[in-house]
């Protein structure tokens, strides 16, 4: 499962499921790039974590749906660190609930954007670098909400069956190029969101009160999602790409 040698960008890095990916890898001997956009502390904080794990680290702020401020992050990582071979698109926000008829117009282009656009920027620019090593890996956080698609959610829906389409095509386009493409689909996560999610649809302030009707017990934690990125970038999964893996204990 080592990643000795190997360079990760992780989009959203600094927080909740993005924070468990980057350690995660680092544990596994990566050096991580960690996006964030505006919360600078968390960003340090991450970024000193996985230099106590003895590997490189640095944070840098871009918003991922900005192309030309995803190229000046990718030429700054690519100078500071030489490479990237491993791309998580983990970045993402929440849509607010609404139906379609109520749904801000501008909330769709910012969800959408945020996911896919930010995906496909984030790909594009990695892409080059992936190529020139023996082996690439991006993988698309998405979501569970992509198996059942459900009412009042139609721009996170989009924006998270677009990250899906973006990886099968990409899967295809740079499997002779040795870069594998997955996906990794979480339900309900004891993130920042997960808990904002909870307040607003069900009331519930603590998400513990959940545990005991969740499967094997309790609420999804963000390391559950990290491990299984962890295994998909590792030569355990050298046959692996195209693949969709829900993280949601069979259903939640």
């Amino acid at each position: 499962m080592t990643l000795e040698g190997r360079v990760a960008l992780v989009s959203g890095g600094g927080r909740g499921i993005g924070r468990a990916i980057a350690l995660g890898l680092a544990a596994d001997g990566a050096d991580v790039a960690v996006n964030y956009r505006r919360d600078d502390d968390a960003a340090r904080e991450t970024v000193a974590a996985i230099e106590s794990l003895g590997r490189r680290a640095k944070a840098y702020s871009a918003s991922v749906d900005d192309f030309e401020a995803d190229k000046t992050m990718v030429e700054s990582i690519l100078a500071d660190f030489g490479s990237i071979g491993i791309l998580v698109n983990n970045a993402g926000i929440a849509s607010r609930g609404q139906t379609v008829a109520d749904t801000d117009p501008e909330e769709l282009r910012r969800v959408v954007a945020t996911h896919a656009f930010g995906a496909h920027y984030l790909s594009k620019l990695c892409i080059p670098s992936m190529r020139e090593q023996e082996r690439g890996d991006i993988v698309m956080i998405t979501s569970g909400a992509t198996k059942g698609l459900g009412a009042n959610g139609a721009p996170y829906n989009m924006a998270k069956s677009a990250m899906e389409a973006l990886a099968v095509g990409l899967s295809k386009e740079e499997r002779k190029n040795g870069i594998h493409v997955n996906i990794v689909a979480p339900g309900l996560v004891e993130t920042e969101m997960g808990s904002r999610l909870m307040r607003a649809t069900r009331g519930v302030t603590d998400l513990r009160e959940l545990d005991a009707s969740m499967p094997f017990g309790h609420v999804c934690q963000p390391e559950e999602i990290a491990d299984v990125v962890r295994f998909v970038v590792s030569d355990a999964a050298r046959y692996v790409t195209g693949q969709r893996i829900y993280v949601d204990g069979g259903g939640a």
